[in-house]
């Protein structure tokens, strides 16, 4: 591309595999490969001194060195709580995360010939990560150095990609089942139109959790061929080993009827042999998750008046098990379509960093031609000005790129992408019985951006001040506990005030997800108004910081 078209990358940072793509001059998103020549990285590391090692060769060490491996950071993403402690350093799942995202885009830039340095990338999350989650995922791109364009949801991605493709109206449902996660989400797909009417989901649940299960079965297996007492999951060599013998005995039950395993511990072997559908029924239970997951989400899209859809869509490695094609098809009569399930996430996050270059640089030829369509917040507001002005600029950056965009490519300038928010979001107060509850603000499942207020009053006379705690949660309980603690902000409040002085709560999404809180004392007029920083994440300038600590390590 030419200088005048900045290249923004796709990442697909995954709990158990990670992807890069890029659109290529023919308007194809193409995945890089990496060092080893594969199209997809293990999100595994391995600590090696001053060295971060990535990728298959980390995976193979948790055999014989677990301790200096880590892997699956994915489902911790937000947690204060989780480290990983290694040679006296303690790292987050940001840390960690930021070393795989330098491995695929250090490998990428090898592959394209050092000729460009990766800078601008999207990454992709589950749709059902808050805004912690979220927030704590884009730091770790800017740990890894680089300029995070955007967080996108992962079927969303999906969807870009496969709309893209198929070029037709329609409502998808997409599966989503990877290694670590699980999404299942309902798509608008119309022209110039990705529409977000539904998600639903659990970060924990993936094809993690089906090896855990053959695991499970492999150690009971083990203690009654051998009579030993011991359980070989207490040794962490030997629980490392089953886990990657049971993705790969998986991966064989996708294709034959049966996988051998080994399992050797305490000076004792077994020989276990386990069949396709002993391996459904050990797993039926995460499947029937999913199913019930899909059957929430599908009652939450009738109430907004969406009481059908036209395919299901199948992404993420997990769905190429054969029990998850046949479980769909005897819930919904209907034959899902496998799309790219490893790569279709990494090549639609390329496409909306198309769409994001393309926008900046149509914006950058009619500015000055069209100041009158300048948007409140600044930049130019595409939605102002007329398809001919934005053809006739897609027709100066052809010129300038010496070749031609494709239409579905020029159709992504004007292409609206409509998200929801995952998890409802709220306060906690007092109830009339004086106990905390969480009032709830902003609705899950409500398109994004958005905003809503909510009128609060003190709770005792002379009150200095209120906290306002910021709860998510999922299935809008009143009850604290069963919600996430998102972060607080302090109003300060004039002395005097009664009881039940009015304070309002407003809450604004943008579209990228940062929470905006405004609070204000309606007797006195004092207010706070705080783009929304949680208590489990960093700010910009520990980020930066820890870069620079991060940036000591090499990664390959």
């Amino acid at each position: 591309m030419s200088d005048g078209l900045k290249r923004v990358y796709g990442i697909d940072l995954g709990t158990t595999y990670s992807a890069i793509a890029y659109v290529d001059e023919h308007g194809k998103p193409v995945v890089v490969p990496n060092q080893e020549s594969e199209r997809i990285t293990p999100s595994v590391v391995l600590f090696d001194g001053d060295n971060v090692i990535v990728g298959n060769t980390a995976k193979e060490a948790s055999k014989v060195e677990p301790h200096r491996v880590v892997s699956r950071v994915k489902q911790n993403m937000g947690d204060p709580n989780f480290v990983f402690e290694h040679d006296g350093q303690a790292y987050s799942p940001e840390d960690i995360s930021s070393f795989v995202l330098r491995k695929v885009v250090g490998d990428a830039e090898i592959a394209l010939g050092g000729e460009e340095k990766i800078t601008d990338v999207v990454i992709t999350c589950p749709a059902y990560f808050g805004t912690d989650e979220r927030e704590a995922t884009a730091n770790a791109g800017r740990l890894a150095g680089l300029n995070v364009r955007a967080i996108l949801n992962e079927p969303t991605a999906a969807a870009i990609a496969y709309g893209l493709e198929q070029g037709e109206d329609q409502t998808v449902l997409v599966y989503d089942l990877g290694g670590g996660t699980f999404d299942v989400t309902m798509i608008e797909i119309k022209d110039r139109l990705i529409r977000v009417i539904c998600t639903g989901g659990d970060h924990r649940l993936g094809g993690a959790l089906w090896d855990e299960a053959v695991v499970l079965y492999l150690a009971d297996e083990f203690r009654t061929q051998t009579g030993e007492e011991t359980d070989p999951m207490d040794d962490p060599e030997v629980l490392n080993d089953l886990f990657l013998q049971a993705e790969r005995g998986k991966k064989t039950l996708t294709q034959r009827d049966k996988a051998p395993f080994r399992v050797t511990h305490a000076g004792k072997q077994a020989r276990v042999e386990l069949e396709r559908s002993q391996f459904e029924s050990i797993t039926r239970h995460l499947l029937d998750r999913t199913i019930e997951l899909t059957h929430e989400m599908l009652a939450d899209a009738k109430v907004k008046g969406y009481a059908k859809f036209d395919k299901i869509i199948l992404v993420g490695g997990a769905t190429r098990m054969p029990q998850v094609r046949d479980r769909i098809v005897a819930e919904f009569a209907i034959e899902p379509e496998s799309y790219d399930p490893d790569e279709a996430v990494a090549k639609g996050a390329a496409l909306y960093g198309l769409k994001e270059s393309l926008q900046d640089e149509v914006r950058d030829l009619l500015s000055p031609e069209t100041p009158a369509a300048e948007a409140a917040g600044g930049g130019l507001d595409l939605a102002a000005v007329t398809d001919a002005q934005v053809a006739e600029a897609l027709d100066k950056i052809e010129r300038e790129l010496g070749y031609t965009l494709t239409g579905p490519v020029r159709e992504l300038v004007n292409t609206q992408i409509v998200n929801v928010l995952s998890k409802s979001l709220g306060v906690i107060a007092l109830d009339e019985k004086g106990k905390n509850v969480v009032v709830y603000i902003l609705p899950r499942n409500g398109e994004v951006p958005m905003s809503s207020s909510t009128d609060f009053g003190t709770d005792q006379p002379n009150q200095t001040g209120v906290d306002i705690r910021v709860m998510a949660g999922e299935r809008d309980s009143p009850e604290p506990l069963d919600c996430k603690d998102v972060g607080v902000a302090t109003l300060n409040l004039p002395t005097g005030l009664p009881s039940r002085s009015p304070i309002r709560v407003k809450f604004a999404i943008s579209r990228d997800g940062r929470l905006n809180v405004t609070a204000t004392d309606l007797t006195g007029g004092a207010s706070i108004d705080v783009d929304f920083e949680t208590e489990a994440v960093m700010n910009a300038e520990a980020v930066a910081e820890r870069s620079s600590a991060l940036r000591l390590l090499n990664v390959s």
